[in-house]
C-alpha cells in the first residue's frame, strides 16, 4: 500500500505500462540518455503549481520565487514570465537570476550575513530592495549606498514574537539570526529617519514547510496585524509587505496536500480588512519549495541487492552527497522517508521491506528505510520523488569524490 505522500507525488505524473513517465518518456529512457544519478525536473509541474496559486489566491497577492529552493538556470527561465519577483540569499544567486533574464528591480535580498561587498554590488545594480536583518546591517547598507551615490531601498525583516506551529523550520517566536526582534523595530524606524535609505516596508516570515491551512491563515493574520501596529503613523509609507510563505508539500507517510483554496479564502478576507489600513502596500507571498519541490525527481540505478542478518539492502548509485535532504540530514529531527518508488515497476506486488542505501563509505548514506519497492532487480531505476527543492545545491556534492549528477529540465 502506497503512502499518502507517494500518492500525492505521483498525481503529477503518468504511469504507463507500470513505468513512471515524465514528459511523455519513461524514467528509464531519461536515465539511459543522461545517465544516473540524475535530477529530472518537469517544467509542466512548475507551471501547474503557479497556476494553482494564481487561481486560488486573491489577484492582489503577488508571487515571488525564493530561488534558494532551486537556483537551476533553466528553472529560473521557466519562472521568469510566471512570477512577480525573485528573492535571493547571496550575490551569487543575484548574478545567476540576472543572467537568466531578471531585472534587478524585481529582486529582493535576504539573509543574516550579507557582506559589505555584496550589498554594494546589489545596490549599484539597482536591486529592488534589501531586507534588513540587523541594526549593524542597516549601517552597512546606508554606507554602501552613500559610497555609490545611491539611496538604497530597504525593508525591515521582522523577527515576530509568534512562531508558525507545525513548521519544518521555525523562524520566529524566539531569539533568531533572522530579522530584527519586533520590539526593536520602532527604534530602527527612528534610526532610518536619519539615514540615507529609502524605507519601503516589512518582511515577516515565521516558518517553513507547513501543511496546515488554518495555522498558516492564523500566522498571516498575525503578520498583517503586526505590520499595522509597527507602522503606526507611517502606514501610508508601507509600499511592500512580504508575508513570507511557509506553504509545504507532502513528503512523509501521513502528510496531506495543503488546502490552498482555504488559504485563498482566508487571505481574501484579510486583504479586505487590512488593505485600507495599509493603503499603498503591495502584498507579497514568497514561495520556493511549494513551486518546485514536486517538480523534481532524483533518479538512481540499482547496483546490487544484499541481505545482512535478516535485513534486505538495495544499493544504488546515488546517495546523500547528491541528496542530503532525502537522507534526513538536512533539517529532519527524526528521520523519515521521502516518497520513493521503483520507476521501472511502479505497481509491483512484492512487499519485501528494503533499506535503500547509496555508494558512500558512511552509515549516514541511507535514503530509505523499511520501504516497499516491489520486485527489485539490478539496473532498475529508483525514483525519489519531491526532489525539486533543496536537492542538488543543498548537498555535499564533493564528498568522497563521486561524480556530480546531471540536472535536466523536461516539459
Amino acid at each position: 500500500m502506497k503512502s499518502k505522500a507517494l500518492e500525492a507525488a505521483l498525481r503529477h505524473y503518468q504511469v504507463l505500462d507500470n513505468q513512471l513517465v515524465v514528459a511523455g518518456r519513461p524514467v528509464a529512457d531519461w536515465a539511459k540518455e543522461f545517465g544516473t544519478p540524475l535530477y529530472l525536473y518537469d517544467a509542466s509541474v512548475i507551471r501547474k503549481k503557479i497556476r494553482l496559486f494564481r487561481e486560488s489566491l486573491p489577484g492582489r497577492i503577488k508571487l515571488n520565487y525564493a530561488m534558494k529552493a532551486n537556483p537551476n538556470p533553466d528553472i529560473l527561465k521557466v519562472m521568469m514570465p510566471l512570477v512577480d519577483g525573485f528573492d535571493i540569499a547571496s550575490i551569487g544567486e543575484f548574478e545567476r537570476v540576472v543572467a537568466a533574464g531578471a531585472s534587478p528591480g524585481i529582486i529582493s535580498f535576504a539573509g543574516p550575513g550579507k557582506r559589505a561587498a555584496e550589498l554594494s554590488r546589489a545596490i549599484e545594480a539597482g536591486i529592488g530592495f534589501v531586507n534588513v536583518e540587523s541594526e549593524r546591517e542597516l549601517d552597512l547598507i546606508a554606507a554602501a549606498g552613500q559610497h555609490s551615490g545611491l539611496i538604497a531601498r530597504v525593508c525591515i525583516r521582522i523577527n515576530p514574537s509568534f512562531e508558525l506551529q507545525g513548521s519544518g523550520m521555525r523562524m520566529g517566536g524566539g531569539s533568531n539570526q533572522f530579522g530584527i526582534d519586533e520590539e526593536l523595530v520602532p527604534a530602527i524606524l527612528e534610526k532610518i529617519n536619519a539615514l540615507p535609505v529609502d524605507f519601503k516596508g516589512f518582511h515577516i516570515f515565521a516558518g517553513s514547510q507547513n501543511l496546515n491551512a488554518e495555522v498558516l491563515c492564523a500566522a498571516l493574520e498575525k503578520s498583517l496585524d503586526l505590520a499595522v501596529r509597527l507602522s503606526g503613523p507611517r502606514a501610508d509609507e508601507i509600499a511592500i509587505l512580504n508575508l513570507g510563505g511557509g506553504f509545504g508539500i507532502p513528503y512523509f507517510d501521513k502528510d496531506e496536500p495543503l488546502d490552498l483554496e482555504k488559504i485563498g479564502a482566508c487571505l481574501a478576507g484579510l486583504i479586505e480588512v487590512y488593505q485600507p489600513r495599509l493603503p499603498k502596500a503591495r502584498f507579497i507571498i514568497e514561495l520556493g519549495r511549494f513551486l518546485v519541490g514536486e517538480a523534481g525527481i532524483y533518479l538512481t540505478r540499482v547496483l546490487y541487492k544484499k541481505t545482512s542478518r535478516g535485513k534486505n539492502f538495495v544499493v544504488i548509485d546515488g546517495g546523500m552527497n547528491h541528496h542530503l535532504a532525502a537522507s534526513g540530514n538536512f533539517g529532519q529531527v527524526i528521520r523519515k522517508n521521502y516518497p520513493i518508488v521503483n520507476g521501472t515497476r511502479v505497481f509491483a506486488e512484492d512487499t519485501t521491506a528494503f533499506e535503500l542505501v547509496g555508494p558512500l563509505c558512511t552509515p549516514l548514506d541511507l535514503l530509505g528505510t523499511k520501504i516497499q519497492l516491489g520486485t527489485v532487480e539490478e539496473g532498475d531505476i529508483i525514483a525519489i520523488m519531491n526532489s525539486g527543492a533543496y536537492g542538488y545545491t543543498a548537498s555535499p556534492l564533493l564528498f568522497l569524490g563521486h561524480p556530480s549528477p546531471r540536472e535536466i529540465l523536461a516539459g
